[in-house]
């Protein structure tokens, strides 16, 4: 009976120990913070690890998350500052630093801090229109985080961003916009037909004017040339016939050129004869005009005399 008393008593102790070591001995996870009380003051923040606490002396009383966490914020009803409705949520995320005070700064900062995000953005969206809530969603992210940040800080949580989900206007105003927005549209694109339809005139009357320039300089250009080819032309022939006639002068000095004027003056006369009758039926010729002998001798005696008529004086 004793042996089997001694074992009872044994066995007891073993499990009272067990049971102790089970509630006093803590493993905390990676990330992870506990709050002790000893006798129901703070005691300390447990670390990722193994911890062992005084036996019914310290209880694990509060557990935070020290990861990054995101948390939805319910939609509500905010006024623009032209007198809108607007249902606006969006999500916050948020971090625990210090796990004390976020124990004992506030009873529930979660509550707390999603209500002061709720009045915040309330505060932010009755400064602007309605217009200007859409494209300010930045700004009013960054004034929501600022204000959360500072209110935050002694309950030892870091709000590190807020973005707003939806944005959404009465049925009515939503209508409105998109008859606005269709309007901005078609404004937009009779400009731009106008703006491409003048640019198109404006092309084409320099491209004119450009051409009647070219055409204009082409012609000057022509004229000029023609001019000049004409007065080169004149210059040839007129170079050519003094060097004939010279050469011909020059001639008539060597013997047997006067003779030779003579032949060639009676084979023009008896060319020229013999085509009179062709072009007119009506002549006036002179009494003598059969007579060659007499013409070649007047011919002569007026070349003589030309070639006998002293040269003028030079010009000084």
């Amino acid at each position: 009976m004793i042996g089997i008393g001694s074992l009872l008593v044994f066995i007891a102790l073993a499990l009272l120990v067990l049971i102790i070591v089970a509630k006093t001995a803590v493993v905390v996870p990676q990330q992870n913070a506990y709050v002790v009380e000893r006798l129901g003051r703070y005691s300390g923040t447990l670390g990722a690890g193994f911890h062992v606490l005084m036996p019914f002396l310290d209880v694990i009383r509060y557990r935070h998350s020290l990861k990054e966490a995101a948390f939805d914020i319910p939609a509500q009803v905010c006024i623009t500052r032209d007198n809108v409705q607007v249902g606006v949520d969006g999500i916050l995320y948020l971090k625990v630093l210090n796990a004390e005070r976020a124990s004992y700064g506030i009873a529930d900062y979660l509550f707390a801090i999603t209500q002061l995000a709720q009045t915040t953005l309330r505060s932010e969206i009755g400064k602007i229109d309605l217009d200007k809530t859409f494209e300010e969603r930045t700004n009013i992210n960054m004034s929501v985080v600022t204000e959360l940040d500072k209110a935050s800080e002694p309950w030892g949580v870091k709000v590190l961003r807020y973005e707003i989900k939806n944005i959404t206007p009465p049925h009515d105003i939503l209508a409105a916009m998109e008859k606005q927005m269709r309007a901005e549209r078609e404004k937009r694109a009779v400009i731009l037909t106008s703006e491409g339809a003048r640019d198109a005139l404006i092309n084409n009357a320099e491209g004119g004017k450009q051409e009647t320039i070219k055409n204009s300089e082409a012609r000057r250009q022509q004229q000029i040339n023609e001019a000049e080819g004409q007065a080169q032309a004149i210059l040839a022939v007129a170079t050519a016939t003094a060097e004939g006639i010279r050469r011909v002068a020059n001639a008539m000095q060597d013997p047997g050129g006067a003779q030779a004027v003579q032949l060639r003056v009676a084979e023009q006369y008896i060319a020229q004869f013999g085509e009179l009758a062709k072009e007119s039926n009506t002549l006036i010729i002179p009494a003598n005009a059969a007579d060659i002998a007499s013409m070649i001798g007047v011919a002569m005696r007026a070349i003589g005399t030309t070639t006998n008529t002293p040269a003028p004086p030079p010009r000084a």
